[in-house]
Order: structure tokens, then C-alpha cells, then sequence
């Protein structure tokens, strides 16, 4: 899907009309809906925020921004592994990595909640070890649905534990 077709799809929702954008923006109404239409040369829409965000992105390689948004939009970023091309399936030692990082996940908790409170600190650990359980978790969901455990192999030869 395209950027401006995100954001057309995004305006028909009844709870933000886009005349409510332009103000609370500070934009005006033609430029909203100019978001909302396909580039120039293809119609006569504007560069979207969208856009202009995944520019931003790519000229800082920051992928930051993007753990900012999802954050700020009550989610997680998780990357994708890179498609390494060949089919080497090594399914067992991503399955133990797997349940070895949820017993990690299973171990931080456990110990931080053994005094029955859990401190900032013991928090802050906590939610790097599920952090990376997620994106591992992702990268071999991604791996299962490609039949390629390949990219999975070469992150965990070069991810720290």
C-alpha cells in the first residue's frame, strides 16, 4: 500500500475528520487531502508526512524513529531478517535458541519477583530480555513462513547473549 493511500484510508475514519487535521496541524484543508492523493506526475497530491518520515529514516539510518512511533503508538518494532536466498533448514537449533530465550525471560522475572516487588532496575531488565524474546520470536515466524532459517543463524552467530 502507498503512502497516500495509508493516509486516504486514515481520514475516512469518522473520529478525525481531516478538516480537524488541517487545525490541529496547523495545514491547510487542501494540503491534507493533497496527502491523501497520489504523488505529482500521478495525480496532484502533496509529499505526505509519511513520506517524508520514511525519507527521514533513510537518510539518518536511525531506526529509532521508528521504535519512537511504534512506542508512542502502543506497539513494538521488530525487524525483519534479511532473506539470505538459499533454504537451509536448521529449524532445531532456532527452536532451542527459542525456548532458551524464554526460559531467560522466565529466569529474569522469577528472580526479580522472588522479594515479591520488582525494582526500575529489575523492570529495565526484564524489558530487555522480552525485547529481544520478541524480535527473535519474529525472525523465526518469518524464517517458518520462508522455509528459511538461514538469516536466523547468521544473527545469532553475531547477536550478543
Amino acid at each position: 500500500m502507498e503512502s497516500y493511500e495509508v493516509l486516504k484510508e486514515a481520514f475516512e475514519n469518522p473520529t478525525a475528520s481531516p478538516k480537524e487535521i488541517a487545525s490541529e496541524l496547523g495545514v491547510s484543508l487542501s494540503l491534507v487531502y493533497k496527502w491523501a492523493q497520489p504523488p505529482e506526475g500521478q495525480g496532484s497530491g502533496s509529499r505526505n508526512p509519511l513520506d517524508r518520515v520514511k525519507d527521514l529514516i533513510r537518510l539518518t539510518n536511525h531506526m529509532g524513529i521508528v521504535e519512537w512511533l511504534c512506542q508512542h503508538s502502543g506497539g513494538y518494532f521488530v525487524r525483519n531478517p534479511k532473506r539470505a536466498g538459499s533454504k537451509n533448514y536448521q529449524v532445531v537449533p532456532a527452536t532451542h535458541t527459542i525456548v532458551q530465550q524464554f526460559a531467560g525471560l522466565l529466569d529474569a522475572v522469577s528472580r526479580a519477583a522472588q522479594d515479591n516487588s520488582i525494582t526500575t532496575e529489575e523492570s529495565a531488565e526484564i524489558r530487555v530480555v522480552w525485547d529481544r524474546l520478541k524480535a527473535f520470536s519474529e525472525g523465526f515466524v518469518r524464517c517458518c513462513e520462508e522455509g528459511d532459517f538461514e538469516p536466523i543463524q547468521k544473527e545469532l552467530a553475531v547477536r550478543p547473549k
